[in-house]
């Protein structure tokens, strides 16, 4: 007679095999309703755990997960997210640890990637890029007890480590260095609202705008596409106050900024001055070359992969601060022409 097994206890019951895994093993994530229909579809069965099983499915995965909620028509033109990959891998690479990527539409699909990533034991643990404000992956990587580094930061991500740098002082710089050059209409273009590094950037921008008594800076955000990028700068240039100064949050929106610029005849810089956030070829082939902040993010990748594996080999999860983006200064800002 054949040995039943735990796809023949999820038939009947009607339920995922994941959610029989939870059941069986007393485990969260299913409820007391359906962990009741499990367990009793299972002695309905005389089903019994397979032992040797047991111990395969505790043994190492040797793979790390990193889910990503963004339109995938905006990671295929960012710089930034094949520079962080190229980091994470290579570091994982030397432990012949594979990094297991998948893209989804919002942050509900990519709970539910890790659900079930964890009930299948597909990885070992997982990276968690673009923190929100009211993050609910962080309590549920403590409920599932599931190892993972947050990719940025700080703050916000409870008891799990991260890597991370200070995106605060990185916009106070900018903010600096145009007001330095006499700009007083200064505006930023900013990415997606919930995440917590634009709250933080955001902040910083404010801060320092009026630190340099710069009142009214309008702030419009976008999805870090560069067709949000070109309409958000299209509007500010048509405004009745149009800005001399734009701060774009990636590379791809500023140049896009510069493609409306050219097309509405404004003069970057003499009109104009931009700065992007991430440098990337694009902003230094662009004509003018962009003013941008600059850093290793294949190093700060390689970082996070090492802190990570640290914690899978045992080790205490702690908090890296990375360095601070340098402003480089080229041709797309100089001083306000009026």
């Amino acid at each position: 007679m054949k040995r039943p097994t735990i796809m023949d206890i999820a038939r009947r019951a009607g339920v995922s095999k994941g959610a029989v895994s939870m059941a069986l093993n007393g485990l969260p994530g299913v409820s007391e309703a359906t962990r009741s229909r499990i367990l009793e579809v299972a002695r309905e069965l005389d089903w019994h755990p397979n032992n040797a099983a047991r111990a395969l499915s505790a043994a190492r995965a040797d793979a790390i997960g990193l889910v990503l909620a963004r339109p995938a028509r905006t990671l295929g033109v960012e710089p930034f997210f094949f520079q962080l990959i190229s980091g994470l891998q290579a570091e994982l690479s030397g432990r012949r640890i594979a990094l297991l990527l998948q893209v989804v539409e919002d942050l509900d699909a990519e709970i539910a990637v890790y659900r079930q990533w964890w009930s299948e034991r597909r990885v070992d643990a997982v990276f968690l890029i673009d923190l929100r404000v009211e993050d609910p992956r962080v309590e549920l990587m403590e409920e599932l007890d599931l190892p993972a580094m947050v990719i940025g930061g700080p703050g916000h991500h409870g008891r799990l480590p991260s890597v991370w740098a200070d995106d605060a002082k990185a916009m106070t710089r900018i903010v600096d260095h145009l007001a330095g050059l006499g700009h007083r209409r200064i505006a930023r273009i900013a990415g997606l609202p919930d995440l917590l590094h634009t709250e933080r950037r955001t902040e910083a921008f404010r801060a320092a705008a009026h630190s340099h008594g710069i009142d009214a800076a309008p702030i419009l955000m976008t999805d870090y596409s560069g067709e949000q990028g070109a309409a958000a700068t299209r509007r500010l240039l048509r405004s009745p106050q149009p800005p001399t100064a734009i701060v774009y949050d990636n590379d791809v929106m500023a140049v896009a900024g510069v493609a409306v610029a050219t097309e509405l005849g404004v003069a970057v810089p003499a009109s104009l001055s931009i700065v992007a956030w991430d440098d990337s070829p694009l902003c230094q082939l662009l004509h003018p070359p962009l003013t941008a902040l600059t850093r290793d993010t294949f190093a700060f990748g390689a970082s996070a992969a090492r802190s990570l594996l640290a914690v899978l080999d045992g080790g205490e999860g702690a908090d890296v601060e990375d360095h601070v983006p340098i402003l480089v200064h080229r041709e797309s800002t100089s001083a306000p022409s009026a």
